[in-house]
Protein backbone atom coordinates (compact mmCIF):
# COMPACT_ATOMS: atom_id res chain seq x y z
CA UNK A 1 0.00 0.00 0.00
CA UNK A 2 2.81 2.54 0.95
CA UNK A 3 4.51 1.49 -2.34
CA UNK A 4 1.42 2.43 -4.15
CA UNK A 5 0.85 5.78 -2.14
CA UNK A 6 4.59 6.84 -3.20
CA UNK A 7 3.99 6.10 -6.84
CA UNK A 8 1.13 7.81 -6.80
CA UNK A 9 2.25 11.01 -5.30
CA UNK A 10 5.83 10.66 -6.94
CA UNK A 11 3.46 10.37 -10.07
CA UNK A 12 1.94 13.42 -9.23
CA UNK A 13 5.05 15.51 -8.79
CA UNK A 14 6.35 14.76 -12.31
CA UNK A 15 3.30 16.13 -13.72
CA UNK A 16 3.24 19.14 -11.71
CA UNK A 17 7.06 19.89 -12.49
CA UNK A 18 6.65 19.45 -16.40
CA UNK A 19 5.46 23.14 -15.95
CA UNK A 20 4.02 25.27 -18.42
CA UNK A 21 7.22 26.87 -20.00
CA UNK A 22 6.92 26.95 -23.65
CA UNK A 23 10.23 26.11 -26.07
CA UNK A 24 9.57 28.36 -29.58
CA UNK A 25 8.43 25.50 -32.13
CA UNK A 26 5.86 24.16 -28.86
CA UNK A 27 4.43 28.49 -28.93
CA UNK A 28 4.48 28.23 -32.98
CA UNK A 29 2.54 24.47 -32.34
CA UNK A 30 0.37 26.04 -29.78
CA UNK A 31 -0.54 29.69 -31.96
CA UNK A 32 -1.17 27.82 -35.05
CA UNK A 33 -3.89 25.49 -33.00
CA UNK A 34 -5.48 28.48 -31.47
CA UNK A 35 -5.82 30.35 -34.73
CA UNK A 36 -7.18 27.08 -36.37
CA UNK A 37 -9.65 27.10 -33.95
CA UNK A 38 -12.01 24.02 -34.48
CA UNK A 39 -10.26 22.80 -37.46
CA UNK A 40 -6.87 21.91 -35.98
CA UNK A 41 -5.84 18.41 -36.67
CA UNK A 42 -1.90 17.58 -37.62
CA UNK A 43 -1.72 18.20 -41.35
CA UNK A 44 -3.40 21.52 -41.07
CA UNK A 45 -0.97 22.73 -37.92
CA UNK A 46 1.98 21.62 -40.54
CA UNK A 47 0.56 23.65 -43.42
CA UNK A 48 -0.57 26.62 -41.73
CA UNK A 49 3.21 26.82 -39.71
CA UNK A 50 4.95 26.05 -43.06
CA UNK A 51 2.70 28.89 -44.98
CA UNK A 52 3.68 31.64 -41.97
CA UNK A 53 6.92 30.69 -40.37
CA UNK A 54 8.34 30.13 -43.51
CA UNK A 55 10.33 27.27 -42.29
CA UNK A 56 9.18 23.00 -43.25
CA UNK A 57 7.25 21.50 -40.75
CA UNK A 58 7.73 17.47 -40.44
CA UNK A 59 4.34 15.64 -39.46
CA UNK A 60 6.71 13.29 -37.30
CA UNK A 61 7.97 16.68 -35.54
CA UNK A 62 4.45 17.94 -35.03
CA UNK A 63 3.21 14.49 -34.00
CA UNK A 64 6.08 15.29 -31.23
CA UNK A 65 5.00 18.45 -30.15
CA UNK A 66 0.97 17.57 -30.28
CA UNK A 67 1.97 14.64 -27.71
CA UNK A 68 4.43 16.79 -25.56
CA UNK A 69 2.10 20.00 -25.57
CA UNK A 70 -1.11 17.47 -24.24
CA UNK A 71 1.24 15.60 -22.23
CA UNK A 72 1.53 18.93 -20.40
CA UNK A 73 -2.02 19.77 -20.25
CA UNK A 74 -1.89 22.68 -22.76
CA UNK A 75 -4.18 20.84 -25.44
CA UNK A 76 -6.52 18.33 -25.39
CA UNK A 77 -7.49 15.98 -28.45
CA UNK A 78 -10.49 14.41 -29.76
CA UNK A 79 -11.44 12.29 -32.58
CA UNK A 80 -13.55 13.60 -35.54
CA UNK A 81 -15.80 11.25 -37.50
CA UNK A 82 -14.61 9.23 -39.94
CA UNK A 83 -14.91 10.03 -43.81
CA UNK A 84 -14.76 7.90 -47.24
CA UNK A 85 -12.39 11.16 -48.25
CA UNK A 86 -10.18 9.63 -45.66
CA UNK A 87 -10.64 5.99 -46.37
CA UNK A 88 -13.22 5.44 -43.22
CA UNK A 89 -9.89 6.96 -41.01
CA UNK A 90 -10.79 9.47 -38.19
CA UNK A 91 -9.04 12.80 -37.60
CA UNK A 92 -7.64 14.12 -34.48
CA UNK A 93 -8.66 17.46 -33.68
CA UNK A 94 -6.59 20.16 -31.29
CA UNK A 95 -7.63 22.27 -29.32
CA UNK A 96 -5.89 24.50 -26.21
CA UNK A 97 -6.86 24.30 -22.55
CA UNK A 98 -7.29 26.99 -20.38
CA UNK A 99 -3.71 26.14 -18.89
CA UNK A 100 -2.90 26.41 -22.57
CA UNK A 101 -4.16 29.81 -23.24
CA UNK A 102 -2.54 31.19 -20.07
CA UNK A 103 0.94 29.78 -20.74
CA UNK A 104 0.24 31.30 -24.24
CA UNK A 105 -0.48 34.74 -22.73
CA UNK A 106 2.13 34.20 -20.18
CA UNK A 107 4.61 34.33 -23.23
CA UNK A 108 2.98 36.95 -24.84
CA UNK A 109 3.12 38.89 -22.09
CA UNK A 110 6.86 38.57 -21.17
CA UNK A 111 8.21 39.33 -24.93
CA UNK A 112 6.22 42.28 -24.52
CA UNK A 113 7.98 43.18 -21.54
CA UNK A 114 11.10 42.63 -22.93
CA UNK A 115 10.59 44.45 -26.35
CA UNK A 116 9.18 47.54 -24.45
CA UNK A 117 12.67 47.15 -22.84
CA UNK A 118 14.59 47.96 -25.99
CA UNK A 119 16.00 51.66 -27.15
CA UNK A 120 13.84 52.25 -30.14
CA UNK A 121 17.47 53.71 -31.71
CA UNK A 122 18.83 49.85 -31.20
CA UNK A 123 16.61 48.08 -33.37
CA UNK A 124 16.49 50.74 -36.46
CA UNK A 125 17.99 49.83 -39.64
CA UNK A 126 21.43 51.54 -41.07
Amino acid sequence: MFRYILHTFNELIRKTMKGTNLGEFEELVLLTIASLVNDAYSVAICDELEKNSGRAAKLGVVHAVLHRLEEKGLIKSKLGEATKARGGKRKRYYTVTNTGKSALIKSKDLRDQLWSRVPELTLKRA
